[in-house]
């Protein structure tokens, strides 16, 4: 079974604390439909797992196939230095079919950000190389599409649906719900 490279760390984006008894890393792509459908779920699971649960989202570009992906997870990192990465996740999963330089920029106005801010760090290339290593990183641990997920650092290959994903999650937990 494939396992995480690089466990959870404090330079994740996580939400939930990082001593959660399950940790739970999607490997996502903000183009990706199935993604789109999972962040529903992760969402439910954040509500009915907290204090249980750590979700960690991890950049996993799939830019052949999606040619916004890399310039919406820049468009993350870039909120995340003006800490609103979530804010930012959340608004590029709700546009997702809609996802161009302009809608992201006014996703950005919306939040707030500090636009100067935010459009210099947008194109900062130590954003685009922080990209390609979580990217890698998730090669390196067998990710070969998206979203992929690990529970406490194996990869999850059952059923995504939200009754079966849940049951893995409690029994990793070790928690009664």
């Amino acid at each position: 079974m494939p396992r995480l490279v690089i466990p959870v760390n404090e330079k994740d984006h996580f939400l939930g604390p990082l001593q959660a008894p399950t940790n739970l890393v999607e490997y996502g792509d903000y183009q990706c439909l199935t993604c789109k459908r999972a962040f529903s779920v992760m969402k439910q699971f954040q509500k009915e797992l907290d204090p249980h649960l750590c979700f960690v989202f991890r950049h996993f570009p799939l830019k052949e196939s999606h040619p916004q992906a890399v310039l919406a997870a820049t468009a993350a990192e870039a909120a995340g230095l003006q800490n609103q990465f979530w804010e930012m996740h959340d608004a590029l999963y709700q546009l997702q079919t809609q996802l161009s330089p302009e809608a992201i920029l006014e996703i950005a106005q919306k939040l707030p950000l500090d636009l100067a801010n935010f459009q210099k760090d947008w194109e900062n290339p130590q954003l685009a190389e922080k990209i390609q290593g979580i990217f890698l990183s998730g090669v390196r641990s067998g990710v070969n599409g998206t979203p992929c997920f690990f529970i406490n650092g194996e990869r999850y290959d059952g059923d995504l649906s939200l009754g079966p994903f849940k049951q893995a999650l409690i029994q990793a937990a070790k928690v009664k719900n």
